[in-house]
């Protein structure tokens, strides 16, 4: 058992290693560190906290001057009601007493309805608006599809004569909306007869005093759209879905929807498939910005890109003002690109090999006047200058002009059509010494229009040496008979006998030349 050292005893201090002074140095720095860390993370959650707050007040002030913003217009609105209603209805008193005159005036400016400009073109329409005759107005209105421009320019003013415009244009339109009640005797498309009056009714029942945001409809018929929409809708199965419904019948639904402000947030995923469905139609853009698509047009964008659609693509960016993100010019060139190569695929399909090249032309022309167009549209020539393309265009153009030529045949290549020899002469029956045999031509080989060969057990007319040279007609495949064959004739030819020169292209397979007495 050790003793224990005295504590007033000097004893030897024990010195500190160099080992321990390195783990209290490093113990040190860890606690610098995470202290620092600590620090950082801290101040990280602070920041936050303060962005995060003033996100919220900046949301809670939008909210407040959004909730202004309405409560104001509710009560401009509210305000408002009167002075619609009264406009409305002295429209109505006005439009009344106007078809009364109308239809108590029995002498007519044009009974048949023949016009000739646009004044005339208007007071027809304004005639059967103010009279209420839908179907009248329907078949004056599909009568002239070749005047649409000038349709587009006169009916909204035609429509404000209604009394009621929006009855009006449903019934008018309804013999092919929601259902073509005209069955299988329906004709040409009509889609663009009902979208254009659609389209023309909106300038009508909007709200004179505060615009768009109302629609000066009555609540039944703003039912009746609604049950038209939904018919609409229910035939879709009928139909085979969105796939097999014609794009002018998508168009008028679409627009129908717009027009009487019917839209349902519930449907946008149907609307959305419809519009994308139909994206090549020139008015979809504007359609799904007023259907209240706004939201998912980047991704309908993207959608219509990976369908190869880069075309329709550009006109939806620009429309909604996407132009950054989706870049207009690297669309156009990827849109050239894919129509080259289904160019290609065409002349390379065996399906095709008599109208290839024609297919394979039209495609790559299609595209390019497509792409110039759109180049000229929205200004992009400082991107994409459209020199070149337009040369490639002119060059397939003339390509296509050249292959429409006739071949000029000479007037002494008479073709024979069933066997491709020569045909007889057209005159051998005018001339003194010519001989025309009635017997039939065998097909293998051509004969002299002057000379008639048989097969080779029975001797044929002599016929000069240097017709055939050294080579002796093949052997007729329908020979006939020696008792069928009748015998030589006795005698010569009339007159002096024919010289026929030598053809010394024989050999080649082609025709002899006849002489060039047969074809004066």
């Amino acid at each position: 058992m050790g003793s224990i050292p005295d504590p007033g005893e000097l004893t030897e201090l024990t010195q500190p290693s160099f080992d321990e002074f390195q783990r209290q140095t490093s113990l040190m720095t860890s606690c610098t560190l995470l202290w620092k860390e600590l620090s950082d993370h801290i101040n990280s959650l602070e920041q936050n906290l303060i962005k995060q707050s003033e996100t919220l007040k900046r949301k809670i002030e939008a909210l407040d001057s959004e909730t202004k913003a309405s409560l104001d217009s509710l009560k401009k609105r509210e305000l408002s009601i009167e002075d619609s209603v009264k406009i409305a209805l002295s429209r109505v008193e006005f439009n009344t007493k106007a078809a009364m005159r109308t239809l108590g005036d029995d002498v007519e400016d044009n009974p048949d309805g023949e016009v000739d400009d646009g004044d005339g073109l208007l007071q027809h329409l304004k005639s059967t608006c103010l009279k209420m005759e839908a179907k009248e107005f329907w078949s004056f209105v599909i009568g002239k599809k070749k005047e649409i421009d000038l349709l587009r320019e006169k009916i909204p003013a035609a429509l404000s004569e209604c009394i009621d415009p929006a009855r009006f244009v449903m019934e008018a339109i309804s013999e092919v909306f929601p259902v073509d009640k005209r069955g299988n005797e329906g004709g040409s498309d009509l889609g663009w007869a009902c979208v254009l009056i659609l389209e023309s009714l909106i300038p009508v029942v909007v709200d004179p005093v505060i615009g768009k945001s109302r629609i000066l409809v009555t609540p039944s018929m703003k039912e009746q759209a609604k049950e038209i929409a939904e018919t609409w809708k229910k035939s879709l199965e009928e139909r085979g879905g969105i796939e097999n419904v014609k794009t002018p019948d998508v168009h008028t639904f679409l627009q129908h929807l717009v027009t009487f402000g019917i839209v349902k947030k519930e449907d946008l995923e149907l609307y959305r498939k419809l519009v994308v469905a139909s994206a090549w139609r020139k008015q979809m853009p504007k359609l799904a910005v007023s259907l209240g698509l706004g939201d998912q047009m980047p991704d309908m964008i993207e959608e219509l890109i990976s369908k190869g659609q880069q075309l329709d693509a550009v006109h939806f960016t620009y429309e909604v003002g996407l132009v950054d993100k989706f870049p207009p010019v690297p669309l156009l060139k990827s849109f050239l690109r894919d129509a080259k190569k289904a160019a290609s695929s065409i002349l390379d399909d065996p399906n095709n090999t008599g109208r290839a090249a024609q297919l394979a032309a039209r495609k790559e022309q299609s595209a390019l006047r497509a792409v110039i167009k759109c180049i000229e549209e929205y200004k992009l020539e400082a991107e994409f200058p459209p020199e070149n393309l337009k040369k490639r265009l002119e060059q397939l153009e003339k390509t296509k002009t050249e292959k429409r030529k006739p071949v000029v045949v000479p007037a002494n290549k008479r073709t024979r059509v069933n066997n491709g020899g020569p045909m007889p002469p057209a005159k051998a029956g005018r001339l003194t010494n010519a001989y025309v045999s009635s017997f039939p031509a065998p097909p293998p080989f051509v004969r002299s229009p002057s000379h008639t060969q048989y097969p080779a057990p029975v001797p044929g007319y002599p016929s000069p040496p240097p017709m055939y040279g050294s080579r002796s007609p093949p052997t007729n495949p329908y020979a006939y008979s020696p008792e069928a064959v009748p015998p030589p004739l006795a005698g010569s030819y009339p007159g002096a006998p024919m010289n026929y020169p030598a053809y010394g292209g024989y050999g080649n397979g082609l025709a002899p030349a006849y002489q060039q007495a047969y074809y004066r």
